[in-house]
């Protein structure tokens, strides 16, 4: 008798799922900041390019890799690589889709409770005291130092408790009742704030101004191969894309569900998110209200714009504390579903391959975040964050994406259907159940075209900005940081905390050898029932 194993309730819970997977900060700060600093409304052409060449293509190559994992009943690719490459190693090839999830909510489950803190100072009033008072750039500083104080606790450990406790409590319930109730939930109110945005927004004097200072297109910009990476970048980080989410998802889709569909309208939602939300409220709203430049947006980066510079903005609107409450609101439903979604690969991982009850996986996986969580909110001034978010965020996205497209157009695709005569069993998986067939042009760009362009996308962002990175050339030799109260280099960190890393990798890799080892992965043990790619779920 096998294990059972959770589906989707419904099409429409999987679309918003993935949807709320990929809409979050980088949809409403991340994007209208490399638009606005990248050609402006020049930077449309490349992104949209970036986003049929590489965003489209590599979104259905997951969500089969994925419906073909499901069907073998994991949620990760170890379980999948292991089948399709049919050799030893590729299941520890597999181990890479793990690394990014692992890595990224060491830090992103800390940055989501700042978004928290925010929302509650901004309804109970003190953000926009800190704003008119003209500290938020101290106050900020002071609550991501843990000088900001609730009582004897620092201000951002509490909240920190706080929203922890919600993501795993919310996750532990499963994919059917957590995640997919909670996108069902969410995903309508996060976008019917981001509209009262918008609106708001198009009703300002002198908007028009705004919005082109926003979209105003420099043609000349398409000639710099800066503005190409960036758009591709974007599309790889908006869309989820290499994380292992959009992979994990697909594997709980019934078996005759359409994916070609799903897919495009989960990535059309993200795109209505990130286009017409992102571009249309941030900098738009910050160039008429303050007359910030877009040098002046840009240098704030993400967080800047997020908790400083837009406090400051809706503190000059009429009611501009109540959608300054909206603003925070918003991003942090945003970055709920998306932490949601990053967890899920390593509870399936525990779920799938090393069979543990959800209750375990949820401990497990927990314990696991908090360790690395303590550790990036000690070192976030000495640039944990930095680390993990280059590694788990930037390099490994874009090489696991390549390893993505490069197993399913020249291993996947050879292989023949057991299903449909004459097929390969890559297309035959993508198309089944599909209303609308897969366009054949895109059959050239899945088995030709994407991967080739990722191979480069990812060797010409190693020679740009990666080598630098890698090599520690971005640390001066004279940094100094403080790490649990002890002086040390930037650099000795720096390589300390990647060793760190590394070990994370390697135990990964080890729960990988035990899970196959055991029988837990492969059907061995007697109480697994393991099914093949032409089998029903019924027929097991």
């Amino acid at each position: 008798m096998h294990s059972s194993r959770e589906n989707w309730g419904s099409k429409l819970g999987v679309i918003l799922a993935v949807a709320g997977s990929a809409v979050g900060l980088g949809n409403f700060l991340r994007f209208p900041v490399q638009a606005a600093t990248n050609g402006g409304g020049t930077f449309i052409i490349p992104y949209i390019i970036a986003f049929i060449v590489l965003g489209i293509p590599l979104s259905w190559i997951e969500w089969t890799l994925g419906r073909y994992a499901g069907i073998l009943r994991h949620g990760t690719s170890p379980g999948a690589y292991d089948k399709i490459i049919g050799k030893p190693w590729g299941k520890y090839l597999g181990s890479i889709g793990l690394l990014p999830p692992l890595f990224i909510i060491f830090y992103y489950v800390f940055i989501e409770s700042w978004i928290l803190a925010f929302t509650w100072y901004s309804l109970n009033g003190k953000l926009m005291e800190v704003v008119q008072a003209g500290k938020i750039t101290e106050f900020f500083g002071n609550f991501i130092a843990l000088n900001e104080k609730i009582g004897a606790f620092p201000a951002a450990i509490v909240f920190f408790a706080i929203t922890f406790v919600c993501n795993m409590a919310l996750i532990s319930f499963g994919v059917r009742k957590g995640i997919e109730r909670v996108n069902k939930i969410s995903m309508p109110i996060l976008v019917v704030m981001g509209i009262i945005l918008v609106i708001r927004v198009l009703t300002l004097p002198g908007i028009s101004k705004g919005l082109a200072f926003m979209w105003n297109p420099d043609f000349s910009a398409l000639t710099n191969p800066q503005v190409w990476l960036a758009a591709a970048g974007q599309v790889f980080f908006t869309m989820s894309l290499g994380m292992g989410i959009v992979f994990c998802y697909a594997s709980y889709t019934k078996r005759h569900e359409d994916l070609v569909v799903s897919s495009l309208s989960a990535d059309a939602a993200n795109g209505f998110a990130e286009i017409i939300l992102g571009g249309t409220i941030v900098i738009p709203l910050a160039v008429i209200v303050i007359g910030a430049n877009i040098d002046e947006c840009a240098k704030l980066g993400t967080f800047g714009l997020a908790f400083q510079s837009m406090p400051l903005v809706f503190s000059k609107l009429p009611f501009g504390s109540a959608f300054m409450t909206l603003w925070f609101l918003m991003l942090f439903i945003a970055g709920v579903t998306s932490a949601i979604s990053i967890i899920q690969p390593l509870i399936s991982f525990c779920e799938d391959d090393l069979k543990f009850s959800r209750k375990s996986a949820v401990t497990t996986v927990g314990l696991i975040s908090l360790v690395g969580g303590i550790l990036a909110i000690a070192g976030l001034a000495a640039g944990a964050v930095d680390e993990l978010d280059f590694w788990g965020g930037s390099f490994l996205l874009v090489l696991l994406g390549t390893i993505q497209a490069i197993v399913f157009a020249f291993v996947l695709v050879r292989k023949k259907s057991e299903t449909v005569p004459l097929e390969s069993e890559a297309f035959a998986l993508l198309n089944e159940g599909a209303t609308i067939k897969l366009p054949k042009v895109f059959r050239v760009i899945i088995q030709y075209v994407c991967p080739t362009a990722l191979v480069v996308l990812l060797i010409s962002w190693i020679l740009h900005d990666g080598l630098n990175i890698l090599l520690l050339r971005h640390i001066a030799d004279d940094a100094m940081v403080q790490f649990f109260g002890i002086s040390l280099s930037q650099k000795a960190f720096t390589q300390g905390f990647r060793l760190f890393l590394i070990l994370s990798a390697v135990l990964v890799n080890v729960a990988i050898w035990y899970a196959w080892k055991s029988g837990r992965a492969t059907g061995r043990d007697p109480k697994i029932k393991k099914v093949s790619i032409g089998q029903s779920e019924e027929d097991a």
